[in-house]
Formats: structure tokens, sequence, C-alpha cells
């Protein structure tokens, strides 16, 4: 394991770039996102697997995630506590190139999609409920969900799916939605008595969807025929984020309140792998989009940990 500091900013997500194998983006905010400034962090790691920052940009308010441009390889998508989305190029200092503003609360997530490149998905996480779609190009959202009643939580594209987006929030629900008809959700599933904070998308499976609760636990939905597959359960607190695996259909990573990260073979129901060297929450994690033993978390204690998963030991 090879750990970098991100001080005095708390991490709150990170993201892999797909264009460039190690090279990586970490979204920070000062006190613990409450209040203050953030900052936009850019790692790569070298052949012996230790982190090497390069790039910062310094923002006014918190940054809550961040995503690569699909269509750019210097570019990266940030979701602000003001309530705006800003596109930094990390080629060009101190700026953004582009930035947006329509939401009336914190943006907390973003996410670009892998089958419309020219598109990316903010939500936010406060109380307007809303998911809005948008391309660099414009300088206006091309259109707003009404995805929840309370919170949005987690807003992420489909990888095989064109026009299709699953969102969850403080409701409990999981919804589908078919862009072009987006008056309503195309599914919409009770996934969950307490708020739903994490979705991701299986990459293999077409229809497969994992969730992170507030009740502590991690399930995988059939949402086609709006089933649970598996319902994995032993973090000590909410799970904060769940990312399926682009490398293998079973496996699935999820961070947690408990201040740990874990590794989940679904084939089996099992816990495979725990990562517990975060002393706060752990707020965020990514695969590597390139080597499938890659896993790099942050979290509140001001650390990026890239964990080597060979072997698969806990």
């Amino acid at each position: 394991m090879s750990t970098a500091s991100t001080a005095p900013l708390a991490g709150y997500s990170l993201a892999y770039s797909p264009f460039h194998k190690s090279r990586l983006a970490v979204a920070c905010a000062a006190n613990y996102g409450l209040v203050g400034n953030g900052r936009l962090c850019e790692y790569s790691y070298d052949t012996h697997g230790n982190l090497i920052p390069h790039t910062n940009f310094d923002t006014q308010d918190g940054i809550f995630d961040v995503a690569w441009s699909e269509m750019h390889e210097n570019q990266v998508a940030a979701a602000s506590g003001d309530g705006s989305v800003r596109l930094f190029d990390t080629q060009i200092p101190q700026y953004p190139i582009r930035g947006w503003h329509e939401h009336s609360r914190e943006v907390f997530g973003i996410d670009w999609s892998t089958m419309d490149k020219t598109q990316f998905a903010t939500r936010s996480a406060s109380w307007d409920g809303t998911v809005k779609i948008w391309t660099p190009d414009s300088t206006r959202s091309l259109l707003t969900l009404p995805a929840h009643e309370g919170c949005v939580y987690s807003a992420i594209y489909s990888p095989h799916l064109p026009f299709t987006l699953a969102t969850c929030g403080s409701d409990g629900k999981l919804h589908v939605w078919d862009l072009r008809t987006p008056q309503r959700p195309a599914t919409s599933l009770a996934a969950s008595p307490t708020e739903l904070l994490s979705l991701d998308w299986n990459k293999y499976l077409q229809g497969t969807i994992a969730t992170g609760s507030v009740d502590k636990s991690i399930k995988v939905w059939d949402v086609r025929q709006a089933r649970c597959l598996n319902n994995l359960h032993g973090h000590d607190f909410a799970v904060r984020r769940v990312q399926f695996s682009p490398h293998v259909q079973n496996i699935i990573a999820s961070a947690s309140y408990d201040m740990s990260a874990r590794v989940w073979d679904t084939s089996v129901n099992k816990c495979v792998f725990v990562h517990d060297a975060h002393t706060e929450f752990v707020t965020g994690l990514a695969w590597s989009l390139f080597d499938p033993f890659v896993l790099t978390t942050c979290g509140w204690d001001y650390k990026v940990n890239l964990v080597n998963l060979k072997g698969m030991q806990r």
C-alpha cells in the first residue's frame, strides 16, 4: 500500500482517468465539507505503486465529486458545494475552462456517460431533489429530472444502454430513467427502508445494479425483474460508496463510515478483502480502469491509499 496526503482538506471522492493507466483525480473539501474551500488534486502512481502529486486547483467551496471527460484526456469535471459544476483542464493551471450554476443546493455527485461521451449528469444531494443532464458545449443544462423526494445521493449512467440513468436517494428508492421520457422513472424499486447513499451498474451484466445503504447493507438488484440477487452484510456503519469492478463481473468494492473499505465476491456472497488502514470515514473509492488489482480509497483522515489486491488476502 502507498499513501498520499490531501491535508489540510479531507478527501470526498476520486476517479481514475479513462485514458491514462495511473492517473487519478481526487475531490477535497475543508472542514469535512461543512464550510470552507475545496481542492481538485491530480495524482499518478509509478511502477512501484507510489502515489505522485501533480496539479492542484483550489476553489472557494468544497468539491464533493469528480469525473474525467470521456472526450478529452486532460479535462475533469467537478461538483461543488456552491451548487456549481466546473470543468478543469489539467494542462491549464489555476482556473476552470467552463462553469455552470443551476442547482439551488450543493452538488454532491457527477458522472460522465460512457455511451454518449458528450454528456454528463449532476445530482444535488441537498433538498432540491433534482438531477441535471449537461453537455460541455452548452451554457445551460439539457434536461432536469425530478429525481427524488429529498436528497439525491447517486446518479450513474448505464454502461450498456444509451439514454439510461439510475438514481437513488434519501427516500430509499432506486429509480431507472429513460432520458427520452423524463417525466417519471421507467422503473422504481423500494430498495431500502433507510437512505440509499450509493449505486453502481455492473459492467458485464445488463440491468444489474448494486446499492449501498444507511442500514449497512450492500444489495445487488436485477432491475428488469425487480428482484434482489444478493444482500451483503459486514460493515458496522452506513455504506457510503459501492463500485463494481470494471474487470470481473462478480466483484464489488465498498467504502463505509466504519473506516474500512471492503471487497465482495457476489458468486459466494462474502467479503474477500478488508482495507482498514484509514482512521476516519472512508468516503471515496475507485478501481483502476487498467489494472484489475489496484483499488484506491480516500477519506476524512486526509489520506489517499493505493491498495494492491493481488491474492485478495484479508
